[in-house]
């Protein structure tokens, strides 16, 4: 049985497709190795060795390296023993100051070089090979809207976050939690995530979060109308029924015909034939009756001359 792909597995795989230019992969290879890469030095030679459960992931990464540096690295894989098995790729890089020089990465300090973020087009390669490294985000048909980056260092957090304010007609308003050993840099407003997606060059994954929550909400509004229909149909209905009472009162006592106001006598014609109708109905109903406009607020006028005109006919009537 194939295992079901996750929403961020769906953003993640969707990024590694896209036809990045160098400037752009320059800043995503930055950030991605900043987050997942860990140097290490073995007889006089440097290497970096880069994490990522997606073999997808992986592949992206050592292509994007040999593009643009001419290095081939190695692969290399693990399998972790717990219950759920699951596979670790390594993108084995030598060379690894001569990348870590390059690309301005301080393992250890929090900044982020301006030469890598110096315009949106590298702005948004930086976030995106963030996202790469360590973010998800929830399904849209969940209506808990949540995408975060998970880093290991509060300083990098919050010059994270200052790059994504720093990202030219968005508006985003990031936020940071600590998590166990990690910052976590999260945004919850579904517009923003939408933003977010959009920024980072994920198209259809974008489309499909905006599809289902506009769907989710015009469900919602649809439910919201209804329920408001229903609610104003029973006021309309009680409000009736007591109206009916009084003409039925005046009916008896003194007979519809013989009331000598013509809009009284008009409405209270309307309300027997039309036991549903609203206030805005019935002035419709007798505008077109009469030849003159009526308001609603002329209707709610004569409606209470109506009842107090029941209530003074109330005792002759048995």
């Amino acid at each position: 049985m194939q295992a079901k792909v996750s929403f961020t597995q769906k953003v993640k795989e969707e990024l590694t497709k896209l036809p990045f230019s160098d400037e752009h992969l320059r800043a995503l290879l930055s950030a991605f190795i900043r987050i997942n890469g860990s140097l290490s030095y073995s007889e006089g030679t440097s290497r970096i060795v880069l994490k990522t459960e997606n073999a997808k992931i992986a592949k992206f990464i050592y292509h994007a390296i040999d593009r643009l540096y001419g290095i081939v690295p190695r692969f290399a894989y693990s399998k972790t023993m717990n219950f759920k098995r699951r596979l670790t790729y390594s993108v084995i890089v030598n060379e690894g100051e001569y990348l870590i020089g390059d690309l301005e990465i301080d393992f250890l300090d929090g900044k982020i070089a301006k030469n890598i973020v110096k315009n949106d087009d590298m702005i948004s390669g930086y976030i995106g090979g963030a996202f790469l490294a360590s973010g998800s985000v929830n399904t849209p048909k969940n209506s808990n809207y949540h995408l975060e980056v998970s880093l290991n260092n509060e300083n990098y957090a919050k010059w994270f976050s200052k790059l994504l304010l720093k990202y030219k007609g968005t508006e985003f308003s990031p936020k940071i939690i600590k998590r166990r050993n990690s910052y976590i840099v999260y945004i919850k407003k579904s517009q923003q995530v939408v933003d977010f997606l959009s920024m980072v060059g994920a198209t259809n994954a974008t489309l499909e979060f905006e599809n289902i929550r506009i769907d989710r909400e015009f469900s919602s509004i649809g439910n919201r109308l209804q329920n408001l229909d229903s609610a104003n149909y029973s006021k309309i209905t009680s409000a009736s029924s007591k109206q009916i009472v009084d003409i039925q009162i005046i009916d008896k006592a003194l007979g519809i015909n013989n009331v000598q106001n013509e809009k009284q006598k008009e409405l209270m014609k309307i309300r027997l034939e039309h036991d549903d109708y609203s206030l805005q109905e019935l002035a419709n109903e007798l505008s077109d009756r009469i030849g003159e406009p009526v308001s609603k607020s002329n209707i709610n006028h004569l409606l209470r001359a109506i009842h107090l005109k029941a209530e003074r006919y109330k005792g002759a009537v048995k």
